[in-house]
């Protein structure tokens, strides 16, 4: 993720000539590697999470402080529906059911996968009506530095809850390859996650201010 950002930085806001990360398909499918992960892992983390209600509002007030920020600095387009909003927003849906007789998780799941590449178009194009760009239909005149919308991105987030409960019932125990300590620098950025998503973009502005800037 902070590759990508750094990247996507010198290409259009530095006008580096970057044609293999602006040209093609290449761009579009190392964001989606990196948003998908990012929603099937938070989805999975309402299996570990001892207050998803608490987490949806943390995400939410996140997303709060993302688009105040991005709005004052205008460096680019102001991010307002974007990835943490979708996180809370999906961390609060599920805090409101979590205790609702669901499914089996198996069909969840497929349901949920089906459900996201059957809708994953939806906000590709605009509608002619207002204010429902958070659900997945921007209008003309909705812009955002970064967008994740309910639809399709809702659904995602459901497979990795999905996928989590499906493992909670048949497995006893996460293998020893999962919980085993590889490296302690990754077990911290991995505590420290989201500190990482809020500062690392303001840091790589400001280095490469002081690199390129004039």
């Amino acid at each position: 993720m902070v590759s990508f950002h750094i990247c996507y930085d010198l290409a259009y806001l530095y006008a580096l000539p970057m044609n293999w990360f602006t040209l093609g398909s290449f761009q579009d499918i190392w964001r989606c590697s990196i948003s998908w992960t990012f929603l099937f892992l938070a989805g999975w983390s309402t299996s570990f999470s001892r207050n998803n209600l608490k987490r949806g509002l943390l995400y939410s007030a996140m997303a709060l402080l993302v688009w105040i920020a991005t709005s004052v600095a205008s460096v680019d387009t102001p991010v307002t529906y974007g990835i943490l909003f979708c996180m809370g927003a999906s961390t609060l849906l599920f805090a409101c059911f979590e205790k609702i007789k669901t499914p089996h998780p198996l069909l969840i799941t497929i349901v949920a996968l089906a459900a996201f590449f059957l809708t994953y178009q939806i906000p590709r194009v605009t509608y002619p009506i207002e204010h429902l760009a958070w659900l997945g239909f921007p209008s003309p005149t909705f812009m955002s530095g970064d967008y994740y919308p309910l639809i399709p991105y809702y659904f995602m987030y459901t497979v990795g809850a999905g996928c989590a409960r499906l493992f909670d019932e048949r497995a006893k125990e996460y293998p020893s390859w999962a919980t085993r300590r590889w490296s302690r620098l990754l077990e911290w950025i991995g505590t420290k996650s989201l500190l990482i998503y809020l500062i690392h973009q303001p840091l790589a502005l400001l280095a490469l201010e002081l690199i390129f800037g004039s």
